[in-house]
């Protein structure tokens, strides 16, 4: 039996989530989404054919699972039609910042999974950090792993405020790469090389490092020193990067991002 899935908002991250759980069997008219915008709405209903609704009614409390995908600024405002209908579902947020005592308090239940994933779940290789409250069930685990894997990996964490540091290291993760391949593409082309061959070789050599990294038994720092022969032209790019501090900038740069983390939660949690 698929459980009946709905979902508060029909952005990205509510469409990641939508076509992997159509991939794992879930029948479209099992899903309804509130949506508000027309536009996005019918764009639902044409790709996926789910059940596409422009607010909150009745319906939704024949949900067993109610999956929260709306902006972090507007959560409480959308939380309140919804919650008299579905205080008997299982809830899980993917809005990001929103603590899980705020979510406890608009939807009047401790039902409540929090999760933090990231933009690759679009293409099937997200990784998803989640907290649960003391009122998830082993049995709802199951069925959110479930969930999250139909767009790729997850994990727990045991305390939440561990989710400010999943957001940190991978939910703003993809933006870090985009970065460096953005600089390594500037400087190919500075090199000569055209802005296609660039772009190949940025993202090529992205994708089977992050390929050899995750299929080696070796930490990253042993397969960096493979490549780093004393002398060479390897050892000279990270001579470089070591003499700014490249390694402490990044590392303070995520720091900043699990800060902004924290401020999120406090802004918009009340």
């Amino acid at each position: 039996m698929h459980p009946h899935i709905a979902f508060i908002g029909g952005g990205n991250m509510a469409s990641a989530l939508i076509g992997g759980l159509l991939q794992q069997g879930t029948p479209a008219h099992q899903i309804q989404v509130v949506e508000p915008f027309d536009e996005a709405r019918t764009r639902l209903q044409s790709q996926f054919g789910v059940v596409s609704l422009a607010s909150a009614t009745a319906a939704l409390a024949q949900a067993n699972l109610v999956i929260w995908a709306v902006k972090p600024q507007v959560f409480k405002e959308a939380a309140a039609p919804v919650a008299p209908h579905t205080r008997q579902a299982l809830h899980l947020s993917v809005a990001a910042g929103i603590r899980s005592d705020s979510m406890a308090g608009w939807l009047d239940t401790q039902r409540i999974v929090r999760a933090m994933p990231n933009t690759p779940a679009l293409v099937g290789l997200g990784q998803t950090g989640l907290f649960a409250r003391s009122g998830v069930s082993n049995e709802d685990r199951s069925l959110i792993e479930t969930v999250i894997r139909s767009t790729g990996e997850c994990l727990w964490v045991s305390a939440e405020p561990l989710l400010d540091a999943v957001t940190a290291l991978s939910g703003s993760g993809p933006a870090y790469v985009f970065f460096f391949i953005e600089a390594m593409c500037r400087a190919g082309e500075a090199m000569g090389l055209s802005a296609e061959q660039a772009h190949q070789l940025a993202v090529g050599t992205f994708v089977g490092a992050a390929a050899l990294a995750r299929s080696s038994t070796e930490s990253p720092a042993v397969l960096r020193q493979r490549v780093t022969s004393k002398g060479g032209t390897t050892y000279a790019a990270i001579s470089a990067m070591e003499q700014v501090q490249m390694g402490a900038l990044f590392e303070k740069a995520l720091e900043a991002a699990r800060a902004r983390a924290v401020e999120l939660g406090d802004e918009f949690g009340h």
